[in-house]
């Protein structure tokens, strides 16, 4: 007897810890599953009431939008799961690496060399160069990287001397809006809707990662706010590099394909349809992380030389990452791509087309929410702000920038008024109020424009404002295109008014207050200041 109840209390204990093990592994993917959820679900009910009311499609095209829905949840909460567990702390480990040896020329080498890398492995950037006529994929993709990696390290460079980003972003935008006038406007919405796809899910929480790795090298009290900033200059890079492509190119020259709804007959065709996109998507994202897994290997045995434990969560963070880009992609491209362009079509095809406007609007809004960077950059800002910008925040701020930029890109559909009529104005009230707002909050909202620009953009938004310009008979080139770098200006905007409003709150609250001793002796001290402190 007395044998058997230790072993009673043996098997018992062994039972519940593995009950605990098993709490503690849902628990781990309860929180991205629900958070894809609750952002994929708005979309899909828009989607849904439309095909109720004023675009009735067939059940067999309606089961491959829901079942594209369903892939795009998984992979979402997939992706943020793998991004968080691999991606930021491979990128933090590798920028305080790169920045140990104190040697400039290491770190431009190796920083230009990432820079193309996570470019190339970019996901959406593959999805608008096979919708960007008269260039080949492989051309546009890597003139764009190249454009990213240069960039890249100057962004690095930024950190390390503790350059104002102010001043940064008015010289290169002034050399964008300069040489874009020497170049065809067919090549303008192209140009910058590049540079708002290439920070996406798989660029920006590398990128981010790797500036805080880099700003922990500097440790003085402004560190922490340099190392944003990188997204929004490495947004530029691809702009420059697409307009001096227009010099050879004329996006003119061939006709555009739009996808078209699926239209299959039965259960066994819509399994096909989906049997046949995977293996692609499969091979797409396998070529992409290679790249990334090898540069890390060398990284590994040259220098980092982590632990079995961390090096088994990265590989465990990488698998995931990789399932749920595949899901992500397969559910966009086969269920949620065509869906879009059909919807502008029938939209725009209608004696109401104008309310295509409004429609865009509420899309827009939900539509940020299931960018999978999003979440990152939210998850950062929380947390180097200390909780002063919260995430639900800055949610909100992005949710409504996107809003008016999707409604302005579709009045640009139904109108056809030239894109740097709204890009022009848009940046320059955008760099202008930077010298007002805090310069944390300018690099946050810089950085926030480059996100709220990736995959769901790319993959929904485009098709829809493409399918409404083959509706109206417009020019896909100078019309369509562009929504895009729409939805990545706005922010810019909003972050920043955000902080301008909150700055002129306090400085009320602190008007209101009686005078003390301590308040006399913040008085005279900037708000940068007072916000470090």
């Amino acid at each position: 007897m007395s044998r058997k109840k230790p072993d009673l209390l043996t098997q018992q204990a062994r039972l519940r810890r593995k009950h605990r093990e098993k709490r503690q592994v849902l628990a781990i993917f309860r929180k991205p599953m629900r958070e894809s959820l609750t952002s994929v679900l708005p979309i899909t009910a828009i989607v849904l009431l439309l095909c109720f009311t004023v675009t009735p499609v067939s059940n067999n095209a309606m089961m491959a939008f829901l079942i594209g829905s369903l892939l795009l949840i998984v992979g979402m909460g997939l992706f943020s799961l793998g991004s968080e567990m691999s991606m930021i702390p491979l990128g933090e480990a590798v920028g305080k690496e790169i920045t140990r040896s104190k040697k400039v020329w290491v770190i431009v080498g190796i920083s230009f060399l990432i820079g193309v890398i996570i470019t190339v492995a970019e996901p959406d950037l593959q999805v608008l160069a096979g919708q960007v006529p008269a260039i080949e994929n492989n051309v546009i993709i890597w003139s764009v990287a190249l454009g990213v990696g240069v960039f890249l390290v100057i962004a690095l460079l930024r950190i390390l001397l503790g350059i104002p980003l102010s001043y940064l972003l008015i010289g290169f935008y002034a050399v964008v809006f300069t040489l874009a006038m020497f170049v065809s406007p067919d090549f303008w919405a192209i140009a910058f809707d590049s540079g708002g796809v290439t920070t996406g899910p798989m660029t920006v929480p590398f990128i981010m990662a790797l500036g805080v790795g880099v700003s922990a090298v500097r440790n003085d009290k402004h560190a922490g706010g340099d190392s944003f900033g990188l997204v929004a200059l490495c947004s530029i890079g691809p702009i420059l590099a697409v307009l001096i492509l227009g010099i050879a190119f004329q996006a003119s020259d061939s006709t555009y394909v739009p996808p078209i709804l699926p239209n299959v007959s039965d259960s066994v065709e819509l399994w096909q349809l989906f049997h046949e996109g995977l293996p692609t998507y499969i091979k797409e994202i396998a070529t992409s992380l290679l790249p990334i897994i090898a540069m890390f290997g060398v990284f590994q045995l040259a220098a980092l030389r982590l632990d079995r434990r961390t090096l088994g969560r990265i590989g465990v963070g990488l698998a995931y990452t990789y399932l749920g880009l595949v899901l992500f992609l397969a559910g966009a491209n086969i269920g949620f791509m065509p869906a879009g362009n059909y919807l502008g079509q029938v939209l725009a095809g209608q004696s109401f087309r104008w309310l295509l406007v409004p429609i865009g609007m509420l899309i827009g809004y939900f539509i940020v929410k299931a960018e999978p960077a999003v979440y990152v950059l939210n998850k950062q800002v929380e947390e180097v702000t200390d909780g002063a910008i919260s995430a639900g925040t800055m949610g909100a701020a992005l949710s409504a920038g996107v809003s008016l930029s999707v409604g302005l890109a579709m009045v640009r559909v139904l109108t056809g008024i030239s894109i740097l009529w709204f890009l022009i104005p848009g940046y320059a009230f955008a760099i202008g109020i930077s010298f007002v707002v805090p310069k944390l909050y300018t690099a946050i909202a810089f950085d926030a424009g480059g996100v709220a620009s990736g995959p769901m953009t790319a993959t929904f938004l485009l098709p829809l404002a493409q399918g409404a310009c083959v509706a109206v008979g417009g020019n896909i080139v100078t019309d369509a295109f562009g929504v895009v770098a729409m939805v990545a200006m706005t922010p810019l905007i909003t972050v920043q008014l955000m902080a301008l409003m909150a700055q002129l709150k306090q400085r009320r609250a602190r008007q209101a207050q009686p005078v003390s001793a301590a308040a006399l002796a913040f008085a005279d001290l900037p708000d940068d200041a007072i916000i470090e402190l």
